[in-house]
């Protein structure tokens, strides 16, 4: 038995051995040694709040098929860091090469229907800081636009839905978009904003295993998938990328994050910027 640094509750190999199988199993998330410290910080809340004196009778409470721990459990490992206009040079981009394909495609008329994919959404801030840069063309205002925005997390997609934020997670957004888009709290709200219900019209919040069926069919003409990958092997980052390609439009676009890449992944894809990927096949 080893406990370390573990003195609070007792968390053997055996315990950590299989939370890392289950994660792995339900999220395909890998988490190897160096993630056992953070496994047991995040897990000691949920053992604290059910009660229990160690974490062998954690893990038969997930063994017993406890769907709502299960859930429980993945949503406090998950690592949800976002924040409005995370990585400028995507919406950046967005706004000057993406927008104006989507207007000009089909012999200039522009797509009948504008799909656009937040896979990973956490608590909000990038499907709407997608929405905020799409609101800027006058001509997209027109389309049938629609932003799905997906999470694993239940928990940051009620925050996501409620687009609450405090005012300092807007260091990034220009004073315009903050006058337009946002409500300012007072009183008891002082120092928080509100998303206002216009910008939210056109996202759907959803929770979505990713390693599970895609009840949606695409075609997306857009696909940000940011800081995901990164905590699932190869084998699974293969197979996910394939099936981001099946669900792309002809040329699509795929944003990833800023450590990840494509390379000995995913041959369906071209890279033409930092971390932007378009389909070739």
């Amino acid at each position: 038995m080893k406990q370390g640094l573990y003195s609070s509750y007792v968390f053997t190999d055996k315990d950590f051995d299989y939370i890392r199988a289950l994660i792995g199993e339900y999220s395909g998330i890998n988490l190897n040694q160096g993630k056992r410290e953070l496994v047991y910080a995040r897990l000691t809340k949920r053992i604290r709040n059910l009660e229990l004196t160690d974490f062998k009778q954690y893990c038969d409470l997930l063994r017993s098929g406890n769907q709502e721990e299960l859930i429980a459990c993945v949503n406090a490992i998950t690592t949800n860091v976002t924040s409005f206009f995370r990585e400028e040079h995507h919406f950046g981009f967005l706004a000057e090469t993406v927008v104006p394909w989507l207007v000009n495609q089909q012999a200039g008329s522009g797509p009948a229907k504008v799909r656009v994919w937040s896979a990973g959404c956490s608590s909000g801030e990038e499907p709407y800081s997608i929405e905020m840069t799409l609101r800027d063309s006058p001509i997209l205002e027109k389309r049938d636009v629609k932003i799905l925005a997906t999470d694993l997390d239940s928990n940051v997609l009620q925050l996501a839905r409620q687009g609450i934020y405090r005012m300092d997670q807007l260091d990034k957004v220009s004073d315009a978009k903050r006058r337009k888009w946002f409500l300012w709290g007072d009183d008891k709200n002082l120092g928080q904003v509100k998303v206002r219900t216009e910008l939210k019209s056109r996202i759907y919040f959803r929770q979505l295993n990713l390693m599970g069926p895609w009840p949606m069919h695409g075609p997306f003409q857009v696909i940000f998938c940011r800081n995901v990958v990164i905590y699932f092997d190869k084998v699974i980052q293969k197979q996910l990328f394939q099936r981001f390609a099946d669900i792309l439009a002809p040329e699509g676009y795929l944003f990833i994050g800023h450590s990840e890449n494509l390379f000995g992944v995913s041959d369906r894809f071209r890279s033409i910027g930092r971390t932007i990927y378009r389909k070739i096949n």
